[in-house]
């Protein structure tokens, strides 16, 4: 066997073991997020929502991790309510669904729904969600459940209208 032919040889050795050694590229998912300027635009609209109908409320907007984005609280609101509105937005980030439906379970009997971590069930968290992805969540608490849920609903429903260019 010749140099050349020796040399030859080794190099598709060489290439063929590092084909075999070669993984497939891994891609990572492409993600979208909650930004301090659209939270801000959902909170204005839940926040207008509220004032027409005279109802002084605390407006809490997480993202997806449950981390607190935005925060607003109205003249006047009972103190109680802040941790409420910021739990019902943890709750509704993380379980990636409105909390009225644990509370609707809850008042069908569903009593062991009281002691999931990080649940709440109470209406007024609702997440956000662009693309079928959850981005965060709107938690509002200061006067009925379902006026909570129905004030944080008219946040979100503003996204659309929000992202357009």
């Amino acid at each position: 066997m010749t140099r050349t032919t020796r040399y030859v040889c080794c190099a598709v050795v060489l290439t063929a073991l590092l084909v075999c050694q070669a993984k497939p590229a891994t891609k990572l998912a492409t993600k979208k997020a909650l930004t301090l300027e659209v939270a801000k635009q959902i909170a204005a609209a839940s926040s207008e929502h509220a004032r027409n109908n005279k109802w002084n409320v605390v407006i809490a907007i997480v993202d997806d991790g449950g981390h607190l984005v935005y925060f607003e609280r109205m003249d006047g609101v009972q103190t109680g309510s802040v941790e409420v509105a910021i739990r019902k937005a943890k709750a509704a980030a993380a379980f990636k669904r409105p909390t009225r439906l644990f509370e609707q379970a809850v008042a069908e009997g569903r009593t062991v729904l009281v002691s999931l971590p990080g649940g709440m069930p109470f209406e007024g968290g609702v997440p956000i969600s662009v693309e079928g992805q959850v981005i965060g969540a709107v938690g509002i608490s200061g006067v009925t459940a379902q006026q909570d849920g129905m004030i944080a609903q008219a946040g979100v429903d503003a996204l659309p209208k929000i992202l357009q260019p």
